[in-house]
């Protein structure tokens, strides 16, 4: 197993209207292909305007599958275009990680 860890930080002021598309457009796709959201939050201290969602995988050709299928979606493109209008991303960070031998995730 694998988790991909995304963190996306946002001018101030553009995070919420991204989220709004996110929740409209980008959840459901998501839900669809990638299925294992471990959690999505927002910051409130230390490093603000940043979205961070964590998603789990069977492996980097399980995660590689799936986002291919989600990105030839019609809609995904929908929801790039509309991020796009927004402008509001200063970056992104993925980390692929796995779990250490003596931990089991749940």
């Amino acid at each position: 197993m694998i988790i991909d860890i995304r963190t996306y930080k946002f001018q101030p002021g553009k995070m919420n209207a991204w989220l709004k598309l996110y929740e409209e457009h980008a959840w459901p796709l998501q839900q669809k292909y990638l299925c294992d959201c471990l959690g999505f939050y927002t910051t409130f201290e230390g490093s603000l305007h940043q979205v961070i969602h964590i998603w789990r995988y069977e492996s980097q050709a399980d995660r590689e599958t799936r986002r291919n299928k989600m990105m030839q979606d019609p809609g995904w493109a929908v929801f790039q275009e509309k991020v796009a209008k927004l402008d509001g991303f200063i970056s992104q960070e993925n980390v692929i990680a796995k779990s250490t031998p003596f931990f089991a995730a749940k």
